[in-house]
C-alpha cells in the first residue's frame, strides 16, 4: 500500500496519544507531525515512553502543517478548536480525519462548505470503535419494531460534551429508522432533568465519572418486553482500527462523511 503522510492534533492528549502509537505501528502509515497546545518543543516519541523520533510538538497553524506535506490529520481536540484545525487542515489540503465531538449542525454544514470547496474530502466520527459503530446501525434496524428507546451514555469525567455525539447519533438513527412516533406523555418530574435530555423524542442520560472509558446501552420497549444494546470500550486502543481504516479511507473518498457506518461496506 501507498505510504501515507499523517499529522496528529492533539497528540499530547489521551487519544492523541494512542494515535501517534498505533500511526507508528502501520506499515504504510507515518507519522511526520505532532501538534498540541500543550508540550511544544517535546519529541513526541519521548512523550510516548519509546525513543526518540524527532517529531517535535508544535502548535497548529498552517505555516506549520504546510511545511509538513502531510496528507492526513487526525484530531482528537477539543469542540472548542476543532472546526478551527478542520479549516486549518483543508486550506493546507490536508484531509481531516475527526473524532473529536461536540459539533452543531451549523459546525457540519460549515466544513462541508469548504470540504467541497477545496475538493478535498474528511472523516467526522462521533465514534471510531467498529463495535459502536455496529451498535448504531442494530439500533437503527430495532427501531423498526420498537418505537420506545433510551440511551443511557456513560463516559470519563474528562469528556467536555454531553450527550456525547454517539448518542447524538444514535437517535438520529434510531429516528430515521421507526415508522412510527412514540407515544406522547406529561411526565410529573419531581427534578429537573430526571428523564435526562431529549433528542429526536429519544431521552439519553449522560453519565460522568472517574473510571470509565466509553459506553452505551439502547433500550427498547415493547408489550411485555425490552430489548437491550450494549457497547463498552475498556481502553482507548478500541478506536484505533476504527481510525485507521478512516485514515486509509479518506484517500479513497470525496466530500464530507459523517459517521464509519457510511465507509461500512
Amino acid at each position: 500500500m501507498e505510504e501515507i503522510k499523517v499529522a496528529v492534533s492533539g497528540a499530547n492528549g489521551r487519544m492523541g496519544q494512542e494515535v501517534c502509537r498505533t500511526v507508528l505501528s502501520e506499515d504504510n502509515l507515518k507519522l511526520i507531525a505532532a501538534f498540541d497546545r500543550h508540550g511544544e518543543g517535546e519529541d513526541i516519541g519521548k512523550i510516548l515512553g519509546e525513543e526518540e523520533l524527532n517529531v517535535f510538538i508544535e502548535k497548529l497553524t498552517e505555516e506549520n502543517l504546510s511545511s509538513k506535506n502531510a496528507d492526513v490529520m487526525v484530531d482528537f481536540t477539543t469542540p472548542m478548536s476543532a472546526v478551527d484545525n478542520i479549516e486549518t487542515a483543508l486550506n493546507c489540503g490536508v484531509r481531516p480525519v475527526v473524532g473529536t465531538t461536540g459539533f452543531t449542525e451549523e459546525d457540519v454544514s460549515h466544513v462541508k462548505e469548504i470540504v467541497d470547496r477545496q475538493n478535498l474530502s474528511a472523516v467526522i466520527a462521533p465514534n471510531f470503535a467498529l463495535g459502536a459503530v455496529l451498535m448504531m446501525k442494530f439500533a437503527a434496524e430495532a427501531a423498526k419494531y420498537f418505537s420506545q428507546a433510551e440511551i443511557v451514555e456513560t463516559h470519563h469525567d474528562k469528556k467536555i460534551d454531553a450527550p456525547s455525539g454517539t448518542a447524538l447519533k444514535t437517535a438520529e438513527l434510531i429516528d430515521k429508522g421507526r415508522k412510527e412516533k412514540p407515544p406522547e406523555r406529561e411526565d410529573l418530574m419531581k427534578l429537573d432533568g430526571a428523564r435526562g435530555g431529549v433528542e429526536k423524542d429519544v431521552h439519553i442520560h449522560s453519565i460522568r465519572l472517574t473510571g470509565p472509558i466509553a459506553h452505551q446501552e439502547v433500550i427498547f420497549g415493547s408489550t411485555g418486553q425490552t430489548l437491550t444494546i450494549k457497547h463498552d470500550s475498556f481502553h482507548r486502543n478500541s478506536f484505533m482500527p476504527g481510525v485507521v481504516f478512516a485514515v486509509n479511507k479518506v484517500m479513497e473518498t470525496k466530500g464530507l462523511v459523517f459517521g464509519l457506518e457510511n465507509l461500512l461496506e
